[in-house]
Parts: C-alpha cells; structure tokens; sequence
C-alpha cells in the first residue's frame, strides 16, 4: 500500500518502507516506478528478516558505518540493504528474480 505523507521526510529522501508500507513525500512519485522499485526492494528484505530483526540490523549497521564513515549520509549510502536496492532499482523485473538474502553479498563490499 502506497501512502503519501510529505512532512515524514528529512531533506532529500522521498520515499520510505515501513512493512508493509510504501510513504512517499508526495503523490506524483507514484508514477516513478524506479521509486517504487526500490521501496519494494525493501519491503522483500523486512518480509525474509520477519520485519522486526530487519529493523534491528538495519540501525546497528547503519549506527557502525557512522561511525566508521563519520558521516551518517556516506553511512546510510553503504548500508548493505540500500546498497542492493540502489543496485537493482532500475531492473523491474528484479523482484521476481531475486533469491533470498541477496543484501548479504553488500556487506563486506
């Protein structure tokens, strides 16, 4: 489900997972289906990590690259989960491809 909600967002992000919802900051982004794309690239990462334990590995990775980067942008730019949807935003059909915990090959690259 797709839900627009612009004053959830901080700076230049426009859109967000939270299983098992898609907020985009405003509703043309609808149409961006490499938006899209990539927030249900998300959304298949919670659902395969039962959603909570993704939270988890999501902040604590997210917590050590800042402060091995210094920097929680560069930090949140080389988060494993972010890493493969950037990767594979573009390849629409990625999803239906995709095998199981694919972000894990993003971890120590």
């Amino acid at each position: 489900m797709i839900l627009v909600f612009r004053h959830f967002f901080y700076k230049n992000y426009v859109g967000l997972s939270l299983w098992p919802f898609i907020f985009l900051k405003n509703r043309s982004l609808k149409n961006d289906g490499v938006l899209i794309n990539h927030e249900k690239i998300h959304l298949r990462q919670q659902k395969e990590l039962l959603i909570i334990p993704f939270y988890i590995l999501y902040l604590s990775e997210w917590s050590v690259r800042t402060i091995w980067y210094l920097d929680s942008y560069k930090a949140y730019q080389n988060l494993s989960f972010e890493r493969e949807a950037y990767s594979h935003e573009n390849n629409l059909d990625y999803l239906s491809n995709r095998k199981s915990f694919s972000f894990i090959k993003y971890l120590c690259r």
